[in-house]
């Protein structure tokens, strides 16, 4: 990072919190500079998705559609807390991290905070965005709220509390004796607390992907271990078949068993979901012979608007008394290829002979299901599933809780003033592994559109101004118009797909703008599945297209690899 940005920077600030709530972000006490001639200007940012699978309507009162958190909010887990539910996700790299969705109904949620809102909490400096935060496990007891979690290359295993779950949550309390990922609590009738987790199996591993889930008796407090941890699976409900990344424990019990379940098969097209259930809770576990009692991974690939990659389950009861999976799974517009990153899914769970059923055989998860038997609360205010449309126009002084940015900030380059966002540009590009000046929301749809309309540019020459397609550091488009030395403007479209590519992509198109050239600009970036387009205006009618159907699928996460989805980010850069 240049010195020259780090010093103006110190009089730009931030006095607004990217989470609006108890827990907002940490920000230095500077006034920002609004005026800043290192400061861009955006005046709203319109999101529109709309998936053929969710084109037909269905009956509010007795049906829901699936995925019920649409786009990159993966592993997600649930907890009840008297009549309303609570869930949680994962978020890797990104911050703010661990959003945290509210509902009465398991069917219409509402986000009401993040966990990881405090700069202060965790630190991803130099981690990849697919490191970070995995697979958090909520839970609920005796007037507190528990997140047990992974911060992978960033300090281990954790936990943090809170007596409201829009927070503020407790700073980690760290869990050095406690290996692996994927830490879930389990809080028994008798008043002991346990804690399962994945980690390796005792001895060698005999095979890659050879993972055992253990599980230890901890202080209710400080979650010390207070027995010696013991293995409760090795490998897999089938183990002579050595059945890859078991994971995702949680323990539930039920007439007089502890039911263990967990994911298998890695997190892909393998996925499943696996139940054994015991006696006493530290085991021995038996498996259900019918296991798995979810996968897609048999079904035929070539299926219309497949569902795939199902497991990572989370149960809950309803007030009714029914049971409920929350899980994960995708949504590919071809093969394994898909740019929304793995998604929140809800499915009923039937019991038989003794074991809980979500899906078994030629059994599939459906786009449509029938709602669980519980009043209906009316739609949110920000959906979050089926098609719609988003319009954030910066009017109010904090951003909606599902704004967020790459990796945890040093420094305060962004506000929310007179209706408009206002980001400064501090040296720092898309494709250089830090922490680039860009604030996202999610890819929530195959078929997106986001607009951008920008009021304000920065007055040095280089300095580009834009809206991106983000996946990760090393893929990436980035539409944005740029002033050369003699003070002329450019629309260009950067392109990474590589950690080969350029620290910051290639320039793969661009036109000059007119001399007379004055704002506003209104940038558009289109996704159709695979393909995707760029175009810009002066007007917000007649529209320029800058290239059309470049490649998608390097943002797809079969290509750029890792475990997030696509985002859609306001950005402004000196690109070296």
């Amino acid at each position: 990072m240049r010195s020259d940005f780090l010093n103006s920077i110190l009089a730009f600030g931030c006095a607004v919190a990217l989470s609006g709530c108890a827990g907002s972000i940490e920000s230095v006490n500077e006034t920002a500079d609004l005026n800043s001639e290192s400061t861009a200007r955006f005046d709203w940012l319109k999101y529109e998705g709309a998936d053929p699978v969710h084109s037909s309507p269905i009956e509010a009162w007795t049906q829901y559609r699936n995925p019920v958190l649409s786009g990159f909010y993966p592993d997600p887990s649930i907890t009840q807390a008297g009549d309303k539910y609570y869930l949680v996700n994962s978020t890797f790299s990104y911050f703010p991290g661990i959003p945290v969705f509210e509902s009465t109904d398991l069917v219409s949620w509402k986000q009401i905070g993040n966990v990881i809102d405090r700069p202060s909490m965790l630190n991803f400096d130099g981690l990849g965005l697919s490191r970070g935060v995995f697979a958090p496990t909520i839970e609920y007891h005796d007037g507190t709220f528990y997140v047990a979690n992974t911060c992978v290359d960033c300090g281990g295993n954790f936990v943090v509390t809170a007596e409201d779950p829009a927070g503020p949550w407790s700073d980690p309390i760290w869990l050095p004796e406690v290996g692996g990922i994927d830490p879930s609590l389990y809080f028994d009738h008798d008043g002991t607390v346990y804690l399962m987790n994945n980690d390796a199996p005792v001895g060698e591993p005999r095979y890659q992907g050879h993972r055992a889930i253990w599980i230890r008796a901890v202080d209710p407090e400080t979650f010390e271990s207070i027995s010696e941890p013991k293995v409760l699976i090795d490998g897999g409900v089938r183990p002579e078949a050595n059945p890859i990344w078991i994971e995702g424990p949680h323990i539930y019990f039920k007439d007089g068993y502890y039911y263990l379940s967990a994911a298998e098969g890695g997190t892909a097209v393998g996925h499943s979901q696996v139940i054994l259930r015991s006696r006493e809770v530290e085991g021995p576990y038996r498996p259900f012979e019918g296991n798995p009692i979810m996968t897609h991974r048999h079904l035929d690939p070539d299926r219309d608007n497949p569902i795939t990659s199902v497991g990572h389950a989370d149960y809950v009861i309803d007030e009714k008394g029914d049971w409920w999976a929350t899980f994960l799974a995708v949504r590919p517009y071809e093969g394994d290829f898909y740019n929304t990153g793995r998604e929140t899914f809800l499915m009923p769970v039937r019991w038989e002979d003794g074991w809980p059923i979500i899906i078994q055989g030629e059994e599939k998860v459906g786009y449509v299901q029938s709602r669980p038997a519980l009043p209906v609360t009316d739609a949110p205010a920000i959906p979050i599933s089926g098609n719609f449309i988003i319009m954030d126009d910066f009017e109010t002084a904090e951003l909606p809780f599902y704004w967020m940015m790459p990796r945890v900030p040093k420094l305060n380059w962004h506000s929310v003033d007179d209706g408009q966002l206002h980001i400064m540009d501090i040296g720092t590009g898309l494709g250089e592994g830090e922490q680039p000046t860009m604030l996202g929301r999610r890819q929530q749809h195959l078929n997106a559109t986001a607009t951008t309309k920008i009021d304000q540019l920065p007055v040095a020459a280089g300095t580009e101004t834009g809206l991106a397609a983000f996946q990760s550091d090393d893929y990436f488009y980035a539409l944005g118009v740029t002033k050369n030395a003699t003070g002329d403007h450019m629309m260009q479209l950067r392109r990474k797909a590589g950690g080969d590519d350029p620290i910051n992509g290639e320039v793969v198109a661009s036109n000059a703008l007119p001399k007379d050239m004055s704002l506003p600009l209104y940038l558009r970036i289109e996704a159709k599945g695979g393909a995707y387009d760029f175009a810009y205006s002066t007007d917000n009618q007649s529209w320029t297209d800058l290239r059309t159907d470049l490649d998608g699928k390097i943002l797809s996460t079969r290509t750029a690899g890792g475990f997030v989805g696509a985002v859609f980010g306001l950005y402004v850069q000196d690109p070296k």
